[in-house]
């Protein structure tokens, strides 16, 4: 093969001499001469584009093809000029310049798009092809639309791109080819629509947007004096004057997560208004949220039927699952979280007395970040009791399709209730439920449904059912083994082996057996700097709980063991003895942004003194942990985060500090306990000891267990120490594992 490939690039190169030999009985003037040998620069810079200048292009690993593209890029090109000068008809010397520029652009748009990625360079030669026949119908005089509407996007558009003085008017050319990207792109229609208002294909164009995204269209439309807005109300198809009727709905926000149903009649805007009210005046927050479960449970169906079928609107901004989420959190879990200290349940639960099994499902899977502990327990029992006094867990399932089943069976273990759930179903569904929740973690296009059940197995106390998910592990091991699925066999074997190591009776070290970084203790030279510093900061952030637990966490540092020094973003503390610094930003008001611009300014200052944070602390709710997580250093050692972890936020930190050691909770954190946690940190790095995290859960167990604060005592069960971070050990394994193969 390389032989046969040897020769066919002596081939070209011979036939290039060839040419060239004979193009020297051609008499170039020097006032063209210029152009010639801008055309071979660039067909020189062509041919360095697959890394050598050899007067051959390899652009594939199909010999013959790229022969094709190198006879068209060095000898077809040449041919193309020589037959410029030779042409009678081209008679003036500027317009054989202008050809000759022609040809010198062809290869510039060849190369540029290419580079872009946007241009195949296997289609070069046809490409050549129609760029000769438009020069023949340029030197004709003839127009070059017919050519042009016969050609696929890429080519007509480079081709009108080269010859805009052509003899066709620009419009229709133009026009051409954007109807060609429309067809190609119907999602960029409404962004690049505005030069092409007035032309009679304007409204169909408008209509094809709305068919292919409809939420896009409503977007355009709520701007009704744009020229995209009145384009868009202007036109009479049905479903564009129904999205844009609803662009102009006050409240519209409120109907559109149920755009196609109002697209298809399912319902109407006058049905939704009833439960809308003007937004504030007759509002009917049941009836409305109980809406949008029904509806969530309909689409969630026909997404899961063969052929799928995915519903107008149900993600994204503003859409569906979004607003049940916002109106969950907003009617139900945040009053039920206010009233956490209040002992009478028929009190603190009043909020959700109206809803039904099915709705209190679904306001706890889409509050797993926000409800507290004792709200969640709460709420599911009261799902079971809504259920009747012989529940079905299964059938409760099946109403709703499944939707949402493996978080709902993750918060449920990390609550503890997984057992309890279990228990309202036959043995056999419950057998056939876990085997789901383990099955196919290797289909999905990320690590969170596998992370999800190795979060689970690390809450779940019954030894049966752990070792029935044990089992799922290794059978889906097996299987994927056998069908020789690499990324299959992997995350079941390393569940497998987590699994193992969380049993006692196991005895397995995950240290040792994954290869991971030890993520049973620190040692001290893991966090100390060049010069011996431990270096850690603290991420603040300006909202009521941050100004609130700020001043405790200062007189937290005694005077005879810390100095510290107050600046106008920021606090320095430094040890008295040892060699530890904490830097932490000052909780400014976060509706001016002043605590966004007080973590810059620290983290540039940190920066300029040379410093590296290796501990992490992240003070603050789980909605700011992205922007801590933005900003934390590489390689942190230790990362506490206050706040619940989930999938999306460890994968993350692990990809920034891929050893961290990671605290986090199961819910929302609590300062009363986070100032204990760092206490204990803080005096372990004074004392030049190594951090170990048995040690230190023992001991703070010991004295939460003390605390009279029923609540409080609930919420130090659900912080996890590193060792017992099995979402984040997974993660880190997982990553470490494929990095090998």
């Amino acid at each position: 093969m390389k032989k046969f490939y040897l020769i066919i690039c002596l081939l070209v190169m011979a036939v290039s001499r060839l040419f060239a030999a004979n193009s020297d009985t051609i008499r170039i003037p020097i006032s063209r001469q210029y152009f010639h040998d801008k055309i071979a620069q660039e067909q020189n810079v062509c041919d360095r584009s697959d890394g050598k200048l050899d007067k051959s292009l390899h652009v594939s690993q199909n010999a013959e093809i790229n022969l094709q593209v190198s006879d068209a890029v060095f000898r077809r090109i040449s041919a193309a000029a020589m037959r410029v000068e030779a042409n009678p008809l081209i008679e003036k010397n500027n317009d054989k310049i202008r050809y000759l520029s022609y040809i010198e652009n062809l290869l510039k748009q060849f190369r540029i798009n290419w580079r872009r990625r946007d241009f195949n360079p296997l289609d070069f030669p046809a490409l050549m092809t129609h760029f000769e026949q438009a020069m023949e119908l340029q030197v004709a005089g003839s127009s070059l639309l017919p050519l042009i509407r016969d050609l696929p996007y890429i080519q007509a558009r480079i081709l009108v791109d080269i010859f805009q003085d052509s003899q066709s008017p620009n419009a229709e050319l133009s026009n051409s080819v954007y109807l060609k990207y429309c067809a190609l792109y119907p999602d960029k229609i409404l962004q690049t629509i505005r030069p092409y208002i007035r032309e009679p294909f304007a409204d169909s164009l408008v209509v094809a947007a709305c068919r292919f995204d409809p939420v896009q269209l409503y977007t355009y439309a709520q701007s009704v004096s744009s020229p995209e807005g009145k384009l868009i109300h202007r036109n009479s198809d049905p479903m564009v004057m129904a999205v844009a009727s609803l662009s102009q709905t006050p409240n519209a926000l409120l109907y559109f997560p149920f755009l196609d149903d109002l697209l298809s009649g399912k319902q109407s805007i006058e049905q939704i208004r009833k439960l809308v009210g003007n937004g504030e005046k007759g509002y009917d927050s049941v009836g409305y949220y109980r809406l949008l479960v029904k509806t969530e449970i309909e689409y969630f169906r026909r997404l899961t039927q063969n052929p799928a079928d995915t519903p107008v609107a149900m993600f994204g901004a503003n859409g569906l699952r979004e607003m049940l989420k916002a109106k969950a959190l907003q009617h139900f879990i945040t009053p039920i979280n206010t009233l956490h200290d209040v002992n009478n349940l028929n009190v603190r639960m009043k909020a959700i007395d109206p809803l039904t099994a099915q709705e209190i499902y679904y306001m706890m899977v889409m509050g797993e970040n926000d409800i507290y502990t004792s709200s969640y327990k709460h709420s599911f029992n009261r799902m079971l009791q809504k259920m009747g006094p012989n529940p079905r867990a299964d059938s409760l399932l099946m109403s709703v399709h499944a939707d949402f089943f493996k978080k709902f069976i993750k918060m449920a273990a990390n609550y503890n209730k997984l057992d309890s759930f279990l228990k309202c179903m036959p043995p056999a569904s419950s057998e056939v439920l876990m085997k789901a929740f383990v099955a196919n973690l290797h289909k999905t296009g990320n690590l969170e449904d596998a992370t999800d059940v190795a979060d689970s197995y690390s809450s779940i106390t019954d030894k049966k059912l752990l070792n029935s998910i044990l089992d799922y592990v290794k059978q889906n091991e097996q299987v994927c083994i056998d069908e020789n699925n690499q990324r299959g066999a992997v995350i079941y074997g390393l569940l497998k082996t987590i699994f193992l190591s969380a049993d006692s009776a196991g005895k397995v070290d995950l240290t040792a057996t994954l290869g991971i970084s030890s993520i049973y203790e620190v040692y001290p030279r893991e966090l100390q700097d060049d010069s011996g510093r431990i270096v850690q900061q603290v991420f603040f952030y300006g909202d009521e709980d941050g100004k609130m637990y700020f001043p405790g966490f200062l007189r937290s540092f005694s005077p005879k063991e810390w100095r510290v020094n107050l600046q106008k973003e920021w606090v320095e503390i430094r040890s008295l003895k040892g060699n530890v610094w904490i830097f932490a930003n000052r909780p400014l008001d976060n509706d001016a942004n002043l605590d966004d611009s007080a973590q810059v300014h620290l983290n540039k200052h940190i920066e300029d003194l040379g410093l590296q944070p290796s501990v992490v602390v992240h003070r603050g709710h789980s909605y700011w942990l992205p922007r801590t997580i933005n900003r934390m250093p590489e390689n942190s050692r230790i990362v506490v985060l206050g706040s619940c972890g989930g999938y999306k936020n460890l994968s993350q930190i692990i990809d920034v500090s891929p050893d961290a050691h990671i605290i986090s909770t199961k819910e929302i954190g609590a300062g009363e306990i986070n100032r204990p946690i760092l206490n204990y940190l803080n005096q372990s790095m004074l004392s030049g000891k190594s951090i170990v995290w048995k040690d230190m859960w023992q001991s703070l167990g010991k004295v939460f267990a003390r605390e009279p604060s029923k609540s409080l005592r609930e919420s130090w069960e659900d912080y996890i120490p590193p060792y017992r971070n099995l979402g984040a050990i997974f993660i880190r394994a997982y990553n470490k594992k494929m990095e090998s193969l």
